[in-house]
């Protein structure tokens, strides 16, 4: 702290480029934080889903239906200790653009199933007691300023005609990471309005007691159902999650690998404009070697530098991005996950900082080495 006051007014000696040289730190380093809270929006799926839980969909495909009837039936296989299902639904609210997901769910053990999303039981009593009730996550009712009791009208592309909904409950996330953009409503609300549809179901929820036994049960639910009208694919709810993000990993990949290109091309241009600046001042290192400090006084201090200037900029980039966050969702629902972790931000700045390392340290070694009359006679 004691040469504190030198080393603010190197930085200030070219203000234009020191706050150019900030920006562009802060530039990439809030690049590098959107394209975390990418990565963890695509990823946040597989990072809740439950150890033990499996998902049974059909053989053919996701939107192929499986029998009602299949509940009884798995709960009959050894280690299966729970079943619950559900149901896509596919409806439009308002406008095509106002996409969140919206499931019909089983009244009987959907809530035991998920645990994380809590819900009042007051609300799902009410929920229970109205067939067209519907319970909606905390971040969705945020988007769209629903309250308790509201009636929410929604337009049917799967299953045709208007459907109306009164909100009964708004169910909160345990963690973070948990999805609070969800619209649950009655199935029994659905097959009943169905024609040619009852007793269909999309996928089934299965709690294993044993998440180590989970690859020998998946495969046990799937030859009991072999051979038969509706066969079965059966995978933990993780490899589940992780279908879905493959399903979207050219997109994945198409952001981050070209925001990555950006960010990193943004930092070496950074780092070269700080590595100019130190070597612009070999002639003023040599002065100061001159009139008595070390070789290794004038290392830290050129270090301490190009570190502040990162730190800076590296610490503005990311309050931004955080910043942004906070804002919720800006993509419509695209990302209902939209958040900057801790552990995102603290490597972000590290990179700052390393690449703040890296960029004096080169030429701070080089100064330091330098016999002075040698570096007094640099033009």
């Amino acid at each position: 702290m004691k040469y504190a006051r030198l080393v603010v007014a190197n930085l200030f000696r070219k203000k234009t480029r020191t706050t150019l040289t900030v920006g562009s730190f802060a530039v990439a380093l809030f690049l590098f934080g959107l394209l975390m809270v990418v990565h963890g929006a695509f990823s946040q799926g597989v990072s809740v889903a439950g150890a033990d839980r499996l998902v049974v969909v059909n053989r053919v495909s996701l939107i192929q239906p499986l029998p009602l009837a299949y509940r009884d039936r798995l709960l009959r296989i050894p280690g299966v200790s729970q079943v619950t299902f559900a149901n896509w639904f596919g409806g439009v609210y308002q406008d095509e653009r106002n996409f969140f997901p919206q499931f019909a769910v089983d009244t009987q053990g959907y809530r035991q199933m998920f645990p994380e999303f809590v819900v009042d039981d007051g609300e799902w009593a009410a929920f229970l007691g109205d067939k067209e009730g519907a319970i909606v996550g905390e971040g969705l009712a945020e988007r769209f300023k629903w309250k308790m009791g509201d009636r929410i009208p929604v337009r049917g592309t799967i299953y045709p005609g208007t459907w109306e909904f009164n909100i009964r409950g708004i169910y909160h996330g345990q963690r973070v990471q948990d999805d609070v953009t969800q619209f649950w409503f009655r199935w029994d609300y659905l097959d009943e309005r169905t024609l040619g549809r009852k007793g269909i179901v999309g996928w089934y929820t299965v709690r294993i007691g044993n998440p180590e036994e989970a690859t020998g049960i998946a495969k046990a639910i799937d030859e009991r159902f072999a051979n038969s009208p509706f066969e079965t694919r059966t995978d933990t709810e993780k490899a589940f999650a992780a279908g879905f993000v493959k399903q979207m990993g050219n997109i994945q990949l198409l952001m981050m690998s070209v925001g990555s290109v950006v960010f990193f091309t943004l930092l070496l241009v950074t780092g070269n404009t700080m590595a100019i600046a130190v070597r612009e001042r070999t002639r003023e290192l040599a002065v100061l070697k001159a009139i008595g400090f070390s070789d290794a006084f004038v290392l830290v201090m050129v270090i301490a530098e190009t570190m502040v200037v990162a730190a800076v900029g590296g610490g503005a980039g990311l309050g931004l991005t955080k910043l942004l966050t906070l804002r919720g969702d800006p993509t419509g629902g695209l990302l209902p996950f939209f958040h900057l972790s801790g552990e995102a931000i603290v490597l972000g700045f590290a990179l700052a900082l390393a690449v703040g390392l890296v960029a004096g340290f080169l030429p701070a070694l080089s100064a330091g080495r330098l016999r002075v009359a040698d570096a007094l006679r640099r033009v």
